[in-house]
């Protein structure tokens, strides 16, 4: 896999501009759908920011949605305990709320009525979020992990990897039960071999990308 070096700005730039200035054409939809999957070390968060900024200021309209906002509630989450490898990899997202309430409205002949969040990790809590009306030609960026193996209709997907080394470093001493997961999700899913393209962010102050002609 050859690498380019980037900077995240840069990288968003290309994103953006392969999503292009424009409205899709009637065929194609009406919305946009980005996903940026990667581990929570990985800082999805941060390409997704710089995409969103570099779409308005080409005239898009953007909705970040995380996908951290569309956790289960704790009662299934850790119904077998809260180190669950199997149940992380296949029960902690709410698969279905995102299909219903992010990519439903934004399928060709939607509403463009997105719900940006749903359940809060924190309280436990239902948000409570007000819907967001995303007008026709606007981008939805959805970021976070395992996103690559539920067939969500991404019209772009990006795959942020980090080395097993990397990963281990970067992730939180209380969250490393989790890596074995992420050790299957490359393993099963191929995430860098289904994304349009692959980022390697072991050091996230200098990323370096597969672009996306590969």
């Amino acid at each position: 896999m050859q690498l380019e070096a980037i900077t995240w700005q840069r990288m968003a730039e290309r994103l953006a501009g392969r999503l292009g200035d424009t409205t899709p054409a009637p065929e194609q939809g009406s919305w946009q759908r980005v996903g940026i999957d990667g581990a929570p070390a990985a800082g999805t968060a941060l390409l997704a920011g710089h995409l969103a900024e570099a779409l308005r200021l080409r005239g898009r309209p953007v909705l970040v949605v995380a996908a951290e906002g569309f956790l289960r509630p704790a009662s299934l989450r850790f119904e077998f305990g809260r180190q669950d490898v199997d149940t992380y990899l296949g029960g902690w997202y709410d698969t279905a709320a995102l299909w219903r309430e992010v990519f439903g409205p934004t399928d060709p002949g939607g509403t463009g009525r997105v719900l940006p969040d749903l359940w809060d990790p924190v309280t436990d809590r239902a948000t409570r979020s007000p819907y967001v009306e995303l007008p026709p030609g606007g981008v939805v960026v959805v970021h976070g992990p395992l996103l690559l193996g539920h067939w969500f209709p991404f019209d772009l997907s990006v795959h942020i990897r980090l080395s097993p080394g990397a990963l281990a470093r970067r992730t939180e001493e209380s969250e490393r039960w989790t890596l074995p997961a992420f050790a299957r999700y490359e393993a099963d899913t191929d995430p860098a071999g289904s994304a349009d393209a692959v980022v390697r962010a072991d050091d996230p102050r200098h990323p370096a990308w597969t672009g996306l002609d590969r």
